[in-house]
């Protein structure tokens, strides 16, 4: 009888602790929705979410965003913004990862590697390094519409993190890193020139930063002209 009444015992004291935890949590839940906008001011991060490597641009009144995609699709999300605090993402720039053979299967990790977003004359465009197939292409007037097929604007192994640019005199080109676990380098960037549409390289390029040791990797170049000078952060 007495080994009974303390298990009696010891049931009841175990399921009051039970409830109250139980009524604890259920009274003390807060939604984590994260708000990044505090009104005044704002706090980082502004998008709680996986968005690696992103690029944004001004167009106007607006901000557009995209980030590297990997292996899934759809790829390329199009992110808009008024004010880069309050981000939406409105679309997608590509629906399938080329070549669909090769990513018919997962290929976790591979694909779309550090894009960058450009606007000139009227269209839309977004570059991208693929680190076994090369760097490609893709562009719209509409961000929000529907964007044309991707264009392999140059072919080879290890060509990542490329960045258009279209200078003031008609000239295009494209910067670009590389990856150490393809071409064996990783510490140089390479300018090659490119047509006026952006849609292939025209020479085998110049490579116009080389860290070596003092700077063994070096990744995501992006390229500017202001007051006469050229620009390449990295």
């Amino acid at each position: 009888m007495k080994t009974k009444n303390i298990l009696n015992i010891l049931s009841a004291a175990i399921f009051s602790i039970a409830s109250n935890y139980l009524n604890a949590q259920e009274k003390n839940y807060v939604s984590e929705v994260w708000t990044a906008d505090q009104g005044k001011n704002y706090k980082n991060p502004i998008l709680y979410a996986d968005y690696s490597d992103p690029d944004a641009i001004r167009v106007g009144e607006d901000y557009y965003m995209t980030a590297s995609s990997f292996n899934e699709t759809p790829g390329l999300p199009i992110l808009h913004s008024k004010d880069m605090v309050n981000w939406k993402l409105v679309n997608y720039a590509i629906q399938d990862v080329l070549p669909k053979e090769h990513f018919s299967v997962p290929r976790r990790g591979d694909a779309v590697w550090a894009p960058s977003m450009r606007f000139h004359k009227g269209e839309f465009y977004i570059y991208w390094g693929d680190p076994d197939y090369g760097i490609y292409m893709v562009k719209a007037k509409d961000p929000l519409g529907k964007w044309e097929e991707p264009v392999l604007v140059m072919e080879g192994k290890g060509l990542i993190d490329s960045c258009p640019f279209w200078d003031e005199d008609g000239n295009a080109y494209l910067v670009h890193g590389w990856a150490g676990s393809r071409a064996g380098v990783k510490s140089i960037l390479t300018l090659n020139k490119m047509n006026p549409e952006g849609t292939k390289v025209l020479d085998k390029g110049v490579h116009v930063f080389d860290g070596h040791d003092a700077h063994p990797t070096v990744e995501g170049p992006k390229m500017y002209k202001r007051n006469g000078y050229y620009y390449i952060f990295a």
